[in-house]
């Protein structure tokens, strides 16, 4: 696995993007309260985990430590708002005891497994290619996107091309908030509590309260990330030394 980083960070990532895209949509036709589900998604967690810190890469990923410039990032309050957003039509349990349990456990590794791929492996390493643009278009487009899996785990079409274009939004919010800070800590754990949030929405919600939401989503991320790049510093670990980049390029 580190010779694959070591020859393309690029590839690397797409390697992850595949495996956990392939494992997911196995482990979800199985049950989100499944304990296989639970322990597939560990195993995952783990190996991006080890592997990151066995590299001495914990803080290249934003995994050294919360974010010292919290006061500038307005301490993530929009991602805190937004992470709620599962609650607001009413709080019921999806699943039967143990099974609600797994389905919480599970939640809360796929956001860091999302969080590292995305945001980590992938944005990092389109980074490094020297376009904060491009790197932040294509890491919150492909998270979105990769949610039409829902498709083939029972998922209506207009439902999940709602869950996509929320997933694209909120890639923006999570990609501009790691980018800004250098601390992927704060993403992770939005990420995480959201799905887990997910496990308690009521299934009966008001269709006008969701679209209320989605509302509120846009103009959060929107108004959000105009904030972080107009007046929040870029931290030395996210910088780019476009000198370095364009050696690169021309190599």
């Amino acid at each position: 696995m580190k010779k694959l980083y070591e020859k393309s960070e690029i590839i690397f990532a797409i390697f992850w993007i595949v495996v956990y895209t392939v494992s997911m949509g196995n482990l979800r036709n199985i049950g989100d309260d499944s304990p296989y589900m639970t322990i597939g998604l560990i195993v995952i967690s783990v190996l991006m985990f080890l592997f990151v810190w066995k590299n001495g890469l914990m803080k290249k990923y934003g995994l050294s430590g919360w974010a010292r410039n919290s006061r500038a990032m307005l301490w993530f309050l929009p991602l805190w708002i937004i992470t709620t957003l599962n609650l607001w039509g009413g709080i019921t349990s999806r699943f039967p005891m143990p099974g609600q349990l797994f389905a919480l456990i599970s939640m809360a590794f796929v956001g860091f497994a999302e969080e590292m791929i995305f945001r980590g492996f992938l944005f990092k390493a389109m980074l490094k290619d020297g376009s904060v643009k491009t790197a932040v278009i294509v890491s919150s487009v492909t998270f979105g996107v990769g949610h039409i899996l829902n498709l083939f785990t029972g998922h209506e079409l207009a439902e999940t091309l709602l869950q996509i274009a929320f997933a694209v939004a909120y890639g923006f919010l999570v990609t501009m908030a790691f980018y800004k800070s250098g601390s992927l800590l704060p993403c992770i754990l939005s990420h995480s509590l959201f799905d887990m949030f997910a496990q308690f929405a009521a299934q009966d919600a008001s269709p006008l309260l969701n679209w209320i939401g989605h509302g509120i989503m846009v103009i959060l991320t929107a108004g959000y990330c105009l904030y972080l790049t107009k007046r929040v510093e870029t931290p030395p670990i996210n910088r780019i030394d476009r000198r370095a980049a364009k050696a690169d390029s021309q190599a």
